[in-house]
């Protein structure tokens, strides 16, 4: 499932990248929500793997000090995105004639690094507090269940309900793999026989 999000995601980011007629205000703020994706799930899931694997649930303190300030940051961010994205498809339905006007490129990077500015300063401080205050009074087992669903599964979704059923999305990512499969490796391997 880690691998899933992470490409999927990686894959949305490249083929907006790459395809200069998805450099608009709404796949720009998806390529970033796909970016904060990638990172939300990475502060967690490689260590909860390596705790399946090696049977040992210890971590320093320093990590999961680390570990909390990172998911907080990029559950927020996510959050932050998404009222963007909500607020750039109110403009572009309300007020469609001023659309371009309105969500042109340098409102665009301001509105995703006030998101930034982020979710730092707003929810830091006192999501760490609710954090540690319930992790006390809660059932583990139920906990872990909610934890996986919300750091796992939503972020593997997010490509396919956000990005992949869009049109658009899928041709510049049906010729972004072609240029990766068109590479020299890929075809002189396919060539030689193997």
């Amino acid at each position: 499932m880690y691998l899933v999000t992470v490409s999927g995601n990686l894959l949305i980011v490249l083929a907006i990248l790459s395809d200069p007629h998805l450099h608009t205000p709404m796949y720009f703020f998806l390529s970033n929500l796909s970016m904060v994706d990638i990172c939300f799930t990475s502060t967690t899931i490689p260590k909860m793997l390596e705790n399946i694997q090696t049977q040992s649930r210890a971590i320093s303190y320093a990590g999961c000090i680390s570990q909390m300030f990172f998911f907080i940051f990029f559950a927020a961010l996510d959050n932050f995105l998404l009222a963007v994205m909500a607020y750039d498809r109110f403009v572009a339905i309300c007020h469609p004639l001023h659309y371009t006007v309105i969500m042109n490129s340098h409102l665009c990077v301001q509105l995703v690094l006030l998101c930034w500015v982020t979710v730092v300063s707003l929810f830091y401080g006192t999501a760490l507090g609710v954090y540690l205050s319930s992790a006390a009074t809660q059932n583990s087992h139920s906990t872990a269940a909610a934890s996986v669903m919300y750091t796992v599964v939503t972020p593997m979704l997010n490509p396919f309900i956000y990005s992949l059923r869009n049109n658009d999305i899928q041709k510049a990512v049906k010729a972004h793999l072609r240029g990766i499969f068109q590479w020299p490796f890929f075809s002189h391997s396919h060539n030689s026989g193997l």
